[in-house]
């Protein structure tokens, strides 16, 4: 009996070591929310294979213009391919050809690879636009509310092409002033 109970010490201890070694730092998102709250979180599959998670985050309170909207990959991508993506689903929300050929290829130079389990973090500060962080280290900065307008909107706009993925990150609450909707 003594010798279980070491060794069931001993599992929940090397568990905990474990999960520990996986939990994700969001302190950078925290600073610049003052604090952050999950507002809702979701999963992107497509065809039957998962893409990636989601969460979308709001500074303290729900009318606070500032949020933050954290993928972590389940799949590898070459960062021109989520540029890509990200462009089309721009374009189908309707944006102009013109501007979404511009700000495509700013992301091409913007984005990363991906490796499964990485993480793409989108911030939107007012007079600053929209900050970007690869697993959590600053990477670039587009200024302009019309990209952040744009860019957030592949998932948080009405028109999304991922509806059930918008709900799942607004969850109970409202989209971000910037979209400028009602709630």
């Amino acid at each position: 009996m003594r010798m279980i109970k070491i060794l069931l010490i001993l599992a929940t201890s090397i568990f905990l070591l474990i999960s520990n070694g996986f939990a994700r730092d969001l302190t950078f998102i925290d600073g610049l929310l003052n604090p952050a709250k999950l507002q809702g979180s979701g999963r992107f599959n497509w065809w039957g294979f998962h893409i990636y998670d989601a969460s979308f985050y709001r500074a303290g309170t729900p009318s606070s213009p500032e949020f933050a909207l954290d993928i972590r990959y389940q799949k590898s991508f070459s960062g021109v391919s989520i540029a890509n993506s990200s462009a089309e689903e721009m374009k189908k929300m309707g944006v102009p050809d013109a501007q979404v050929t511009q700000w495509g290829k700013e992301l091409a130079k913007v984005f990363p690879n991906i490796e499964s389990g990485q993480t793409l973090t989108a911030v939107y500060v007012p007079k600053q636009g929209t900050i970007f962080y690869h697993d959590g280290k600053r990477i670039a900065q587009i200024p302009g509310i019309e990209f952040s307008k744009a860019f957030f909107g592949i998932w948080l706009d009405p028109k999304t092409s991922v509806p059930k993925l918008r709900s799942e990150l607004l969850g109970q609450g409202c989209p971000p002033p910037l979209l400028n909707e009602a709630c």
